[in-house]
């Protein structure tokens, strides 16, 4: 008789599809791929876990057509990971798989024989000399001996692996360029050497090529690189060979989608940059976030988990501090190197004295021409892309607006485009204004206006942009980064990638040119993302030899949050948080869902947010918020609202989720609100 097995499709869709297996076929394994029928189409799936049982015959079930894998394409390990997110992150299991395979692993003509020899050039990291003769260190491979470690840094190590003796999760609170990198290196040495695989977790991909080198020179071909960055093909290579090799010790680096991979027989994960947003995911779903979904999946293998930054999330600390976590702290300068000296520039005062050179100050512009004159090198830090953020009519008032979003344009002069930041729609530069033909006018300015802006001031200075449009290709990052770190570059301009863990021996100056649009965000989380961005930009500066210097432009140099950058007093800034995030009932204290509810029609999406609200009030009394609107009310043709649910830390976080799905069912079962899409972010940023 034909047995039925459950069956994951790359859908979003709430649960799994049962299928019939015929007796024509073996009933396949968990974790195998299957061609299933799905309406007229054939699409791949994913056998599920669970039972497989005899089919009953009270539903009439298609069956599966054929089987693609001899052997499982998922582990078990990987299974009950992705159910995990489903579940926590109130996602279907559908956009998991979406999300968790390379495209190219479903695509039913791809042979997924983990035994057959490729031609799929992925990159490879031999070793720079020797090779040790024990085959039981590193099985064999070549490497390069690691450095010794200062007293400082062997003190944390050796704290670090004491605390695992009793925390599984520790955290790594070292000041910038403290050697937090030299620290992991020999945790990872000791764990490959035990034969078992390693995480090492960035935020950003401009991370990865610096650290690539520094890793490869002591690891070799243990090492693999996985973002989305190389190629598909390349993904899925990587995947096959760490599905081959799972039992060896590997080391793999990544953005936060490398927690997929199937790594079984995991020792450690590092999550480098802990408290970065990019380690969440926003769209599409799931929306989870890295951190969290590292640490359960070494809970599952019960592998350790170190979580390093200089500026740890609220969150993290508080959980160290609490005991759920081990806290380390690393508090000197590699080679006692000082940390950079804070000043702060009040722009009130220098356009006041008229004392402004376009967006730099005077004692900016005479600074940066002291560092030039020495030959160091300098970083400019502006968070914001484009040449200016809109360009407006004078006679008319109007800038001209993206017609899918309720956004104004943002000018790229470069381009001699007017592009949109949300949707990408883009428009010709115009020269009149349209509606009136009157002058236009640019109004703020981000990184490429910069450019201009150096090139005018400083005519002798080699100058390199890294931001969004200048790093599309995939190797941009590594040609910027390697043209700077040869001092072929003599100022780097950039958002915030240029303030993530680099490292460059030269710099001994970094400018914020407008703090204020940091601190100025909407958002309980401002003030700390505030901290975090300019004391990580600001830790770029004075890594090797003369002490580095810090200029941030605001003007209001008054802010609390200058004060705490300025002492390095992260501890401060802390105590400030951990108070307000008490009293105005906000994570650690409370976890928030936020529901975002979207819709072509303005009309049916408001009536679906206010009936909604109306349903989460009765159950959740004030943990409910009311109908919200967002700072941008209209995304490609879609209005959005908002309702956030804030759950006490010491309430049943499941019990408030099965019961707002709930909820969310029945509004998507009337009939008119069907379309309405409801989507859930779990622990929003």
């Amino acid at each position: 008789m034909p047995q039925r097995i459950e069956v994951i499709l790359p859908l979003a869709i709430a649960d799994t599809y049962t299928y019939l297996v015929p007796d024509s076929i073996q009933c396949p394994q968990p974790g195998t791929r299957v061609i299933v029928p799905l309406g007229k189409k054939e699409v791949v799936g994913i056998v599920a876990t669970g039972d497989r049982q005899q089919a009953t015959g009270e539903i009439k079930l298609r069956e599966i057509i054929c089987v693609l894998d001899k052997e499982p394409m998922v582990t078990e390990n990987q299974l009950k990971l992705w159910r995990w997110i489903s579940d926590y992150y109130m996602c279907p299991i559908g956009d998991v798989l979406a999300a968790a395979l390379p495209v190219k692993a479903m695509d039913k003509t791809y042979s997924f024989d983990p035994e057959k020899k490729r031609r799929v050039k992925i990159p490879t990291y031999p070793s720079a000399e020797g090779a040790l003769a024990n085959l039981s260190v590193l099985q064999g491979r070549s490497y390069r001996a690691l450095p010794g470690l200062t007293v400082a840094q062997q003190r944390s190590l050796f704290t670090i692996q004491e605390q695992w003796q009793s925390k599984d999760v520790v955290l790594l609170h070292g000041v910038t360029s403290s050697g937090k990198t030299e620290v992991y290196m020999h945790l990872i040495e000791q764990t490959l050497a035990a034969g078992k695989n390693v995480l090492y977790l960035v935020p950003e991909i401009a991370l990865t090529t610096q650290l690539t080198e520094r890793l490869a020179a002591h690891f070799g071909d243990s090492l693999y690189v996985y973002h989305s960055r190389i190629t598909d093909a390349q993904r899925v290579e990587i995947y096959r060979r760490l599905l081959s090799y799972s039992d060896s010790g590997h080391l793999i680096v990544g953005a936060r989608s490398a927690i997929f991979l199937p790594l079984n027989n995991l020792g450690l994960i590092i999550v480098d940059e802990e408290h970065e947003p990019s380690y969440k995911q926003q769209d599409p779903a799931p929306r989870y976030h890295a951190r969290s979904v590292a640490i359960m999946a070494a809970a599952q293998q019960k592998a350790k988990v170190l979580l390093g930054t200089a500026t740890p999330s609220v969150e993290t600390y508080h959980n160290a501090l609490a005991g759920k976590y081990g806290l380390v702290n690393l508090t000197e300068r590699y080679a006692g190197l000082a940390l950079p000296t804070i000043e702060l520039i009040d722009l009130q005062r220098q356009y006041h004295r008229k004392e402004m050179y376009e967006h730099f100050s005077d004692p900016l512009v005479t600074r940066i021409k002291e560092e030039l004159s020495k030959g160091k090198q300098i970083i400019l830090f502006q968070n914001r892309r484009g040449y200016a953020p809109f360009v407006q009519c004078t006679q008319c008032g109007q800038p001209p607006r993206c017609p899918n979003c309720d956004v104004s344009l943002t000018v790229h002069l470069n381009t001699h485009q007017l592009v949109c930041h949300y949707c990408g729609h883009t428009i010709p530069l115009p020269t009149v204004c349209p509606e009136c033909g009157g002058e236009m006018k640019t109004h703020g300015f981000g990184t490429e206006r910069i450019e201009e802006e150096v090139h005018k001031l400083f005519p002798q200075a080699r100058v390199i942009r890294m931001d969004l449009d200048t790093t599309r290709r995939k190797d941009d990052y590594q040609t910027i980064i390697d043209s700077f770190a040869r001092h072929e570059v003599d100022i780097l301009i950039g958002t915030q990638m240029v303030t993530k863990g680099l490292h460059f021996d030269d710099v001994s100056l970094v400018a914020v040119l407008n703090a204020d649009q940091i601190v100025a965000q909407p958002d309980f989380r401002s003030t700390e993302r505030a901290y975090q961005l300019l004391e990580q930009v600001a830790g770029r500066a004075g890594r090797k030899g003369t002490e580095g210097q810090v200029y941030i432009q605001s003007f209001d140099p008054k802010n609390e949050v200058y004060e705490f950058v300025k002492n390095h007093d992260y501890t401060g800034l802390y105590a400030n948080e951990i108070k307000e995030r008490k009293t105005f009932k906000y994570p650690p204290f409370y976890r928030l869902i936020e529901v975002t509810l979207r819709h072509s029609d303005s009309a049916k999406v408001e009536s679906a947010a206010y009936l909604l609200q109306q349903l989460m009030a009765q159950s959740f009394g004030e943990r409910c918020s009311i109908v919200l609107l967002p700072a941008i009310q209209r995304i490609n043709n879609l209005y959005i609202r908002n309702i956030r649910l804030r759950i006490e830390a010491s309430a049943s976080f499941s019990k408030a989720k099965t019961l707002l799905q709930k909820q969310i069912d029945y509004i998507h079962s009337l009939p008119n609100l069907k379309a309405i899409q409801i989507l859930m972010d779990v622990d929003p940023l």
